[in-house]
């Protein structure tokens, strides 16, 4: 049987990987906000790895938490966590097509088209 391989990283590695694939994103589309995804990054590995109730594995779980970025704007935040954490739907395909059609990361996320 194969089993899964995790791979444990510190919330510092996690932050500046938040960053560098806001960056990244953004620059690849030559469209974007990174200020935000990369301001916030500490605030949101520490919320998503400590105190939110969520399972990447199950994201349509009834009792998980919900997260509500209201600054849309900064998509990447969202897109870049959810990799990071193993959303299925979130891989680096979608995040290379950042705000481009027919992928999962839009400018401002919407519901719907990307789970969590």
């Amino acid at each position: 049987m194969h089993e899964a391989t995790t791979v444990s990283v510190s919330e510092a590695e996690m932050a500046n990987a938040i960053r560098a694939l806001a960056m990244d994103a953004v620059q690849a589309a030559n469209s974007g906000h990174p200020g935000m995804p990369m301001g916030m990054a500490d605030v949101a590995t520490v919320l998503f790895n400590r105190f939110m109730k969520i399972d990447p594995s199950a994201p349509g779980w009834p009792d998980r938490d919900r997260f509500v970025l209201s600054a849309g704007h900064g998509s990447m935040l969202l897109y870049s966590i959810h990799h990071l954490l193993g959303y299925a739907d979130m891989d680096m395909d979608q995040l290379r097509h950042f705000r481009q059609l027919g992928y999962r990361t839009a400018g401002h996320p919407e519901y719907g088209h990307a789970a969590g």
